[in-house]
């Protein structure tokens, strides 16, 4: 089962390469502008997340099938693309879609320009880094 937080940020690589929510029910396009802001997602990815979560139209990644509630559900999870190494649905104990979710987008997989990201707190990474590099020190 995929955990919301595996959702979260299955949609925020793709918001990153220009895709959007579809809700069409309501007949809109849900995309932030702005994904993060420092460390953590911005506010308006979270107001974008919040109305997916709790709209009741079937709200589904542009270029995809499932509904974000079907992703929610304990019949799919949240696995790494074999062609690009992005995250794409994938039913449990099932097969992958031949088709990548980035099969409509004509530049990518692109290995000259950064991969979409989740946000990091940079100084929580580097303080794991350095527990590790003094943990190594005191073992020698």
């Amino acid at each position: 089962m995929a955990s919301t937080e595996q959702v979260r940020q299955y949609l925020a690589h793709w918001f990153q390469l220009g895709k959007c929510v579809i809700c069409p029910k309501q007949q809109e396009k849900i995309r932030p502008q702005v994904i993060f802001r420092g460390h953590d997602y911005s506010t308006e990815f979270e107001q974008c997340w919040q109305k997916i979560l709790h709209t009741d139209a079937d709200c589904y990644l542009e270029g995809t099938e499932q509904t974000i509630q079907q992703l929610l559900s304990p019949a799919w999870e949240i696995i790494d693309c074999p062609r690009c190494d992005l995250p794409i649905p994938m039913t449990v104990g099932g097969v992958a879609s031949p088709a990548c979710t980035c099969f409509d987008l004509s530049d990518w997989p692109n290995n000259e320009l950064p991969s979409p990201k989740i946000p990091a707190n940079s100084s929580t990474h580097l303080n794991r880094l350095r527990q590790r590099l003094q943990s190594k020190e005191d073992d020698n």
